[in-house]
Formats: structure tokens, sequence, C-alpha cells
């Protein structure tokens, strides 16, 4: 989900629990190994594999499964080798969603995805029929306290960033992925800590859900997906007024 939509704010709140279960750190180190794989272990040197080194002490991830992570993406254990999938969907009420999955074993992967879908009672949509929505960017929040807009302005459009908005207790810098580097660099260079960073899919309309059991039932659909072990990324396109984020907040 994009960073401005209110249930992306109530999915951190969720990132806690997920970590006590362990799930968020094999897919964290999933994007270890493909970053390791991508531009080498050193993270002098991998601004994006700093970044997720720095996401992944962020959830108290151990060392050992960090550098155990960074090892197979450089090769120098077994198992770094991963398939990238994506499948498509629209969920109740027109809802545009995006699955990314980072897989060992695509027919198992598809298989999971499918079933998911089927039991939330919506279909497989062709390829890019609904991605065709949404626009790849590189997108860093940063904590208020951290620095403050011009400071941050100054750094960030200089390096090429896209746009900086407000997001609650939090700045969002949004850039194009080749921009992402550069931009990541001279923020951290200029002594601000990054809370989150990452090339994600954002969309280029919002659906607001104005009804409780419809949020809840889109909801439980992505968390169904997250759940699976294959699905690194699930993104859609809806957001919830203030009311519902307040009552789905409290439950």
């Amino acid at each position: 989900m994009a960073g401005h939509s209110k249930w992306a704010n109530i999915k951190h709140k969720k990132a806690a629990a997920d970590s006590a279960r362990g799930k968020i750190f094999s897919k964290i180190a999933k994007e270890i190994i493909v970053a390791a794989a991508a531009g080498g272990g050193n993270v002098d040197d991998n601004i994006q594999l700093r970044a997720l080194v720095q996401k992944a002490k962020g959830v108290s991830m151990p060392k050992d499964n960090i550098e155990r992570a960074i090892k197979k993406g450089t090769g120098e254990l077994e198992g770094g080798t991963l398939e990238e999938g994506s499948y498509e969907c629209y969920a109740a009420g027109g809802i545009a969603v995006v699955v990314k999955v980072l897989t060992d074993n695509k027919n198992r992967s598809a298989s999971e995805v499918r079933h998911a879908f089927t039991k939330a009672g919506t279909e497989l949509a062709p390829p890019g029929s609904v991605s065709r929505m949404f626009q790849r960017k590189g997108q860093i929040f940063i904590d208020k306290d951290q620095t403050d807009e011009d400071t941050l302005m100054d750094v960030a459009l200089e390096a090429g960033a896209e746009d900086l908005k407000t997001d609650g207790d939090q700045f969002e810098v949004i850039t194009e992925p080749n921009d992402f580097d550069n931009v990541s660099d001279a923020i951290t260079k200029a002594g601000i800590e990054m809370a989150e960073s990452e090339i994600t899919m954002i969309p280029d309309l919002v659906t607001e859900v104005t009804d409780v059991d419809q949020a809840k039932k889109i909801m439980g659909f992505i968390e169904a997906l997250e759940a699976l072990d294959d699905v690194q990324d699930v993104y859609s396109n809806f957001d919830i007024t203030d009311e519902i984020a307040a009552q789905l907040d409290s439950e």
C-alpha cells in the first residue's frame, strides 16, 4: 500500500506482532538475498542492501539471520536462488490488488495464491490488467523528529526526488526507481535517519472504502495473502475514512 493510506498506517502498527511470529524475518531475508545477489554483499557499496539491513535491525532481526541472507545472495551459502512472480485480481467492491512473490517453487506459490483468491470469491486477472493502475516508485519515510521539512526538501529534491509529502508524524519522499539510490544516499549522508525505504507500487487513483464491513473483508483478504510464506508484497488501491480507521484500530 502507498504510505499515505490509513490502511498502511494500521498495517505498520501490526509489524511488531508479525515479527514475533517470524514471518517478517523471512520476508526481509528474501529481500536481502535478492539485493545482495544484484548488488553485492557490501552494505557500503549497495544502498538497497543497506536500507534492508536497517529495516531488519528495526524489527530486531538477529544478526546471524541477516548475515546468512547476505551470504545466500552472494553465493557463499546455498539457498539463494529465488524467482519473482506476480498475480493480480479485483477484490470486493472492485478494489485493485497486485501480489508479488519471491519463491524457490513457482508452482507452489501459484497454487497458494490462487487458493486465497478463490476463498475470497475472486479470480486471477490477466497479467497487466490490474498492475497498469499502479506506478513503480521509490518511497522513503522519515520521522519528523529527524529533520525539518525545508532541510529535507533541499536534500531530497537536489538529489532527484520527485515529491515530498507530509504523512502524519512522518515525511514521505517519492522518487523514480532510477533515482531511489541517489536520494536515499543523499538523505543518509545528510545525517537524516530513514524510518523505511523501498521500491514500491503506488496507485494512480485511490478508492476510498466507507463501509466498515467491506473494509474488514478487504483487509482480511490482504492479510491472508500476506500470511503466505512466498508472498513478499501486496499492493492495493483502497483507503479508508478516519472514522473507519478509528474503529478498526480499536478492535
